[in-house]
């Protein structure tokens, strides 16, 4: 869909914490900058807000997964740097191109895996990736369309009209037109949900060889696994704001809480009072004591812990370590945000 030339001008946002906006880096002067949003706002004609001056810069080859609820913005934030939703304030480059005086340029430059299903019925497989390649006025690649629909598992379905399919080849040839035109930038908007395992399978092999080659691939998802295994970067959004950008591992290591547990050799009836400055619990029959910390550790960590264990004549025959998953994390951020 063709944008709108007439949108507003940028509407500077205030500087948040985990992310520079254009006032700061300059418009268009980060070479690495595969994105730089700056003041997206949008107000819908019933005065709901969507979105509240997002600001965000995403680096060239990056996976970076955004996450938040349902309802939080996401899918109108990556309508609106596509092009499909006009916003009332902000603005937008693609590998530098201004998403409105340039928006041929930075449109070429982007794929979109959508969340709806909106495939032509009638049309086959091979004409629908191979048109979607064309709407870009690039010329006709057989072998490239080839290449895609094999890495797909969709070889064989390519005379196979659209309406014959499954749902889950049908969500197969949506990543394979957002593939055709060869975007730099790749929105995978919940591009997994409802599918089959073999699907998420073949979908990350594509998805980690496009990375290899450099592209920028933008995830949300409500399989946050897939976030932990694969994003460089985590972004959550709630509300229509930002909340959080961080590298995935120091996020993690920032606020994911540990626990250390300690199997012991003689079980406890309580927690000795030497202990109590320690976040410690005594699980069921007293064998197992488990002391729950942050990244930073409290009172000097676990090697405060063992000196005061072995001090209190607490003895233990094996210990593991387990830490918050990101999802765990994203559940703490959007409910302390709420």
């Amino acid at each position: 869909m063709q944008p709108d030339p007439t949108l507003p001008s940028a509407a500077k946002a205030g500087p948040r914490a985990g992310f520079e906006t254009l006032a700061e880096a300059g418009a268009g002067t980060a070479p690495e900058a595969a994105l730089e949003i700056d003041g997206i706002s949008k107000t819908y004609d019933t005065g709901f807000t969507a979105l509240r001056s997002v600001s965000l810069t995403i680096r060239r080859g990056e996976l970076f997964a955004l996450l938040g609820p349902n309802g939080a913005g996401k899918t109108t934030l990556i309508s609106i740097i596509c092009g499909l939703v006009r916003a009332s304030s902000g603005t937008v480059r693609v590998h530098g191109h201004h998403w409105t005086q340039d928006y041929r340029a930075a449109r070429r430059l982007i794929g979109l895996v959508p969340q709806e299903l909106t495939t032509e019925s009638f049309e086959t497989v091979w004409a629908t990736v191979t048109f979607s390649r064309g709407l870009f006025g690039l010329p006709k690649d057989p072998a490239r369309i080839e290449q895609i629909l094999k890495d797909l598992s969709l070889w064989e379905k390519r005379n196979a009209r659209i309406m014959t399919l499954s749902g889950g080849m049908k969500r197969r040839v949506l990543i394979a037109k957002a593939l055709a035109h060869e975007p730099k930038v790749l929105f995978l908007d919940e591009p997994t949900a409802g599918v089959d395992v073999e699907l998420r399978r073949d979908m990350w092999d594509v998805v980690r060889r496009l990375k290899a080659s450099g592209v920028t691939i933008i995830l949300t998802t409500h399989y946050i696994e897939e976030a932990e295994e694969m994003a460089d970067r985590v972004g959550v959004i709630t509300r229509g704001e930002i909340i959080l950008v961080e590298e995935k591992q120091a996020l993690m290591r920032k606020l994911g809480r540990k626990q250390l547990v300690l199997h012991l050799v003689e079980p406890l009836a309580r927690v000795p009072e030497s202990l109590a400055g320690y976040d410690l619990s005594l699980g069921e029959g007293g064998g197992e004591l488990t002391y729950t910390y942050d990244s930073q550790g409290e009172r000097g960590g676990i090697t405060a812990l063992m000196s005061d264990l072995r001090a209190a004549g607490v003895q233990f025959r094996d210990l593991q370590t387990r830490q918050d998953s990101l999802e765990k994390i994203f559940v703490n951020l959007v409910r302390q945000s709420q």
